[in-house]
């Protein structure tokens, strides 16, 4: 009986000890899959930065496009134009109420 209870404690404590080791190796994997998310959070956040200068410049070059006389951009310019006076109209309006 006391070597039946014996042989049952050591298959135990090798249990723990594969479930200590398990649990080592899965918070390292863990600790590296953090490092890799943060990464792969920091590459996103610059490509989406990089993506939204390159659709500002993309912005530009019609509008300069459109400004040096290319005829494919005119209604651009002319949106362009109109979204302006709407912009300097809706200022007018603002400083007539308020009484300036």
């Amino acid at each position: 009986m006391l070597k039946d209870l014996e042989n049952n404690f050591a298959q135990l404590e090798n249990k723990v000890l594969n479930i200590k080791k398990n649990y080592v190796n899965l918070s390292d994997k863990f600790s590296e899959l953090q490092r890799e998310h943060e990464e792969l959070k920091m590459k996103y956040d610059e490509e989406r930065r990089k993506n939204q200068v390159l659709a500002e410049e993309q912005k530009n070059i019609k509008l300069y496009s459109a400004i040096s006389g290319n005829p494919d951009y005119n209604r651009l310019m002319k949106t362009h134009i109109n979204r302006l006076i709407k912009e300097v109209d809706h200022c007018i309006a603002e400083l007539q109420n308020s009484g300036l």
